[in-house]
């Protein structure tokens, strides 16, 4: 029974990869002529692209998306969405479903691979983690793109939970930003994608629901980078309070 299972999920994954890049070479196009827009009209025309990739792709490889939680975005409101990270299934599910145009803070490092990589910079905004100057040119990017109307997509885990907490350490990059700009923090669940695309097995994967919580935004309005700490406790125990209590339900 194991080695079945084993077989039938390296085949899945293959397939998934198989579907995943003939879908993006339909969509990359009109992606690479967007790129050549400024924001943020760039991610105004972006974000339905995307959605309608994913809206195809996620439930073609039977991952549908279950969103929950979208009337917390509050229609002329921009929000810091803040996302725990279990697998690289987040990427294609956080920032598509996020009501309304955001960017997301990735790695320069995924720009360089052909292709995706276009894909990749025309809706993110890049960082050299191991460049201080990288780091702190993320930072006015990311107060830009608030300021601009934009909502922001972010993993304060920093990279995939590999550990058995259903949560991570948080960094502290997020919550400075959203204190800086004096932006609500929207934080979003997402449950499954651990399971669909594990952490530790190689070229294996399984279909299953994808749901994609937002819970009720938390203000930021009159804090001060003297509030970080309590600010960044306060949206990790929400976080890890509602995954512990959905978990099991919607597993």
């Amino acid at each position: 029974m194991k080695l079945i299972k084993n077989i039938l999920g390296t085949v899945y994954f293959f397939a998934g990869m198989l579907f995943f890049v003939a879908t993006m070479l339909i969509v990359f196009i009109p992606i690479w002529i967007i790129s050549f827009f400024n924001d943020p009209l760039k991610s105004k025309l972006l974000h339905p692209v995307f959605r309608a990739w994913m809206g195809v792709f996620m439930p073609l490889v039977g991952c549908p998306v279950i969103r929950k939680g979208k009337e917390n975005f509050k229609k002329g409101e921009n929000y810091v969405v803040v996302i725990n990270h279990n697998s690289l299934v987040d990427i294609p599910v956080s920032s598509p479903w996020i009501p309304g145009p955001n960017k997301t803070l990735a790695k320069v490092e995924m720009s360089r691979i052909p292709i995706f990589g276009v894909i990749y910079k025309t809706g993110s905004i890049l960082v050299d983690r191991k460049s201080e100057a990288s780091r702190r040119e993320s930072f006015t990017r990311m107060h830009e793109m608030l300021n601009m109307g934009l909502h922001l997509c972010l993993y304060p885990e920093g990279t995939r939970n590999k550990t058995a907490e259903p949560l991570q350490k948080f960094y502290d990059g997020a919550f400075i930003t959203a204190i800086k700009a004096q932006k609500p923090i929207i934080p979003g669940v997402i449950f499954n994608t651990g399971v669909i695309l594990p952490h530790d097995t190689k070229l294996w994967a399984r279909p299953k629901p994808i749901h994609f919580h937002f819970l009720p935004a938390i203000p930021t309005a009159g804090l001060t980078i003297d509030n970080l700490q309590e600010l960044k406790q306060q949206v990790k125990q929400v976080m890890q309070d509602y995954y512990m209590a959905n978990k099991e339900r919607l597993s």
